[in-house]
């Protein structure tokens, strides 16, 4: 086979273009560019490589090529067939972060704080943000600001009870737990702090100042204090924010660093002169940092991301060239790629170079300990590899018979809440957890094998089209039984299975086949740590699921109780509106807004959520 390849690679000619490799079934695994074809595309037949690149020409069965007129569309070209195939062997931009929140409770004594997720509660959450260091530095700027809590006292129950804590006494609270501030003061100052959040501090100071001058007027002396405060914290930390560009400059700075077996990319994004977010990405089983620069810039720049005027990074890419016509056309303007040799800027790229070094400092330790965990798993369960890919899967019940399965996925010993799915049990009828398990596992078996034949989505952006490593059951035989049974002659069929057993604690005990053969793992203090976090999330997740749409099923009642509202209008309501406190809340006019819903159908619901219906 290698020998064929390299033949037909020693025939292409010396010539831009773009190469897509495949393996045995037609699949495209990697697709690169290069300045001269038959020089790069030899070269994965010839010699040794990195593991990464190595584990890469292992499954490549053919190749085919596209001949183009210059570098720059091999460039172009590359990164539109990559977002179309989205080859397994292509890097992909996932940081660590998802969607974050600024959530502000809904209680006589509103809290404020930086979450990670939007939970259904009644608070207000300001968001989403894309960036969690922004979100997170806006909510303690805030904070700071106002000089409201961060502390877990509850109030108004324990106002009075103790002292202020040191926050109090250095200035950076207001001391709520005192007493001396009243409800109405405190609730003014957080909706200052929204204030400051949403719009920034254009107007605020403005306002702040009227208020302290007519609290003098007024002789509460007091009030007008704390608003001097606000107005000196205001002041103090927005001149703290450093200018370190030119405030009318746009720029992003662009550093790598790699060890033995990883490559980072941290970018640092300045924008009015500050620095306003930083995103770094992980390449693992790696040690290329040419390669991963070669392939990072453009799939950062040219995907979905926003260009700034100036790109400073740390070492050109082969192709910059290419990259700078391509970075020039998509922004609409020249944008200045190159690599500071003096001054701040160069400063800057050496800012982002040590934080591409700390957070691979970070993560080798957390990946060694996983690499670890899992090689000792893959041993106690006498697994031919360890299991990088794990599916875990548990059923809750409801009251009415019926069921639901929880899916969570484990990807090299972390939680990789992306790939988790739900399912709602299609043919099983009453509490029956061997038949709900075999339904759920038939059904992920049959997403996969679609996924093959490309009738669904195939790619790391689908979980199913993802063979797991290993796949855990809530349960004891009877429950890995029936999954065996129902991934009989699927492609799924001889993928390890195992159940978790609880004890009377309700404690994970032990871990069995179908066979009914029990591993003890509470000997292993990190595997039995390990195989009870998995159960609990999985737990956790299906009781989730259950308890939401449980939620659901009560607000569609209490709409249905309306005259005229069936199921599937209820479904529109809150499908459009969230909460029955949305849609009670809602106008005519946003009623009408609804699929459906006929201007005279709205002013009856209306009338009657008005009338208390």
């Amino acid at each position: 086979m290698l020998d064929t390849l390299r033949e037909k690679a020693n025939n292409l000619p010396l010539l831009p273009g773009v190469y897509i490799m495949l393996d045995e079934h037609g699949e495209v695994i990697y697709i690169g560019k290069a300045k001269a074809l038959k020089n790069r595309v030899t070269s994965y037949f010839r010699g040794e490589h990195l593991p990464k690149v190595a584990a890469m020409v292992a499954h490549v069965a053919d190749f085919n090529v596209i001949v183009v007129q210059s570098e720059f569309e091999a460039l172009v070209l590359e990164n539109s067939l990559i977002k179309l195939h989205k080859p397994k062997y292509n890097i992909l931009l996932k940081d660590d972060k998802g969607y974050s929140y600024i959530k502000v409770t809904k209680e006589p004594w509103p809290r404020l704080s930086f979450v990670l997720q939007k939970e259904e509660d009644d608070a207000e959450y300001i968001g989403p943000y894309t960036s969690s260091f922004a979100a997170r530095q806006m909510a303690e700027t805030a904070m700071d600001a106002f000089l409201l809590p961060r502390c877990s006292k509850r109030f108004p129950q324990e106002i009075g009870k103790g002292r202020p804590c040191l926050n109090a006494h250095i200035g950076k609270c207001m001391a709520v737990c005192s007493g001396k501030i009243s409800c109405e003061t405190y609730n003014q100052a957080v909706k200052n702090a929204v204030h400051l959040i949403r719009y920034g501090k254009k107007d605020i100071l403005k306002t702040l100042n009227e208020r302290m001058q007519e609290a003098s007027d007024r002789l509460e002396f007091e009030t007008a204090a704390l608003l001097r405060d606000q107005i000196n914290a205001i002041t103090k930390l927005t001149a703290g924010q450093k200018v370190v560009v030119d405030p009318d400059v746009e720029m992003d700075v662009v550093a790598l660093a790699g060890t033995p077996d990883s490559v980072c990319a941290a970018v640092l994004r300045f924008r009015e002169g500050r620095l306003t977010d930083k995103r770094e990405f992980l390449f693992h089983d790696t040690s290329d940092i040419a390669a991963v620069r070669e392939e990072f810039l453009p799939r950062y720049y040219l995907d979905d991301e926003q260009i700034p005027k100036i790109i400073a990074v740390d070492e050109l890419p082969p192709d910059s060239d290419a990259l700078q016509q391509a970075l020039n056309e998509k922004r609409g303007s020249e944008v200045q790629l190159y690599v500071p040799q003096r001054g701040d800027k160069a400063h800057l790229v050496e800012m982002a170079h040590t934080n591409a070094v700390e957070r691979l400092a970070r993560e080798s330790g957390r990946y060694a300990r996983e690499e670890k965990l899992l090689d000792e798993l893959a041993q106690v369960l006498g697994l031919a590899k360890p299991p990088r890919a794990i599916e875990s899967y548990d059923i809750s019940n409801w009251g009415d018979g019926s069921s639901v399965c929880g899916m969570v996925v484990f990807r090299d010993g972390k939680p990789h809440r992306a790939g988790y799915r739900r399912f709602k049990m299609r043919t099983v009828a009453g509490t029956d957890d061997y038949a709900s398990l075999a339904e759920t596992l038939s059904r992920r078996a049959a997403e996969y094998e679609a996924a093959r034949r490309g009738e669904k989505p195939d790619g790391p952006q689908n979980q199913f089209a993802t063979l797991p490593d290993l796949l855990l059951i809530d349960g004891g035989r009877g429950q890995v039984g029936a999954v065996k049974q129902a991934l009989r002659g699927t492609a799924l069929e001889n993928v390890p299975t195992f159940g978790m057993v609880k004890d009377d604690h309700h404690r994970t005990r032990a871990i069995v086949d179908d066979a009914g053969g029990e591993i003890a793992i509470n000997r292993n203090r990190n595997i039995f740590t390990f195989v009870t976090n998995i159960q609990d999330e999985t737990h956790r997740y299906a009781n989730d699921y259950r308890k939401r749409a449980m939620k659901k099923r009560s607000y569609a009642a209490t709409l249905t109780a309306i005259p005229g509202v069936g199921e599937k209008t209820s479904a529109a309501l809150l499908a459009h509106f969230k909460t029955v406190a949305a849609v009670k809340a809602a106008s005519i006019s946003d009623l009408e807004e609804v699929k459906g819903i006929s201007h005279a159908k709205a002013e009856m619901l209306y009338n009657a959520l008005r009338n208390g219906v």
